[in-house]
């Protein structure tokens, strides 16, 4: 019986050690005093260059999609039946591939989306349209098309659902995620 005990206790001991050793945490790589400014705030001296992280918010690792998201509007809305760039959309896209250029490793997915009037085979046109515009821009400003790839949602994807403009206008978009 004593040569049970001693394995359970030995068996017991390991298992803390191990847990103990599972809970230890690496430190935080110290960016605060890296970078001009230190400002933290994005799109002002906040970004990638070199391979080197400048400034990121606790929590978001470079090129992933939440840093995408506090770079750059990840989304591109458009108006009704059309799949053409506003000003804005030309804006966030541009910020897109600013983005880009200082994460080259990362491969995108553009996905157009449509409001739920109109015929499913439609809606999968328009949405590959509006994917499509999004895509020629991001190449047009120097990103290299092997790095994006589209999808088309039509109607199947809504953001808002309800029968109203107010929706309407939030499901026609192009939506960017990091792969």
């Amino acid at each position: 019986m004593s040569k049970v005990s001693f394995g359970i206790r030995s068996a017991s001991a390991l298992a803390a050690i191990f847990l103990l050793a599972a809970c230890e945490t690496t430190p935080d790589r110290d960016v605060s005093g890296s970078g001009a400014g230190g400002t933290g705030a994005a799109g002002s001296g906040s970004s990638v260059s070199s391979g080197t992280v400048s400034s990121l918010p606790a929590g978001v690792i470079a090129g992933s999609q939440k840093h995408l998201e506090t770079e750059a509007a990840h989304r591109v809305f458009f108006a009704f039946d059309r799949y053409d760039l506003s000003q804005q959309a030309r804006q966030a896209l541009q910020a897109q591939a600013k983005w880009l250029a200082e994460n080259p490793q990362a491969t995108i997915t553009i996905a157009g989306n449509c409001d739920e009037r109109g015929t499913r085979e439609y809606n999968l046109a328009l949405g590959e349209r509006r994917a499509n515009s999004a895509k020629d821009y991001l190449v047009s400003l120097g990103v290299d098309a092997s790095r994006i790839s589209t999808v088309s949602y039509g109607k199947e994807r809504p953001i808002a659902v309800c029968s109203d403009e107010s929706c309407w206008s939030q499901n026609r978009n192009a939506t960017t995620s990091v792969n």
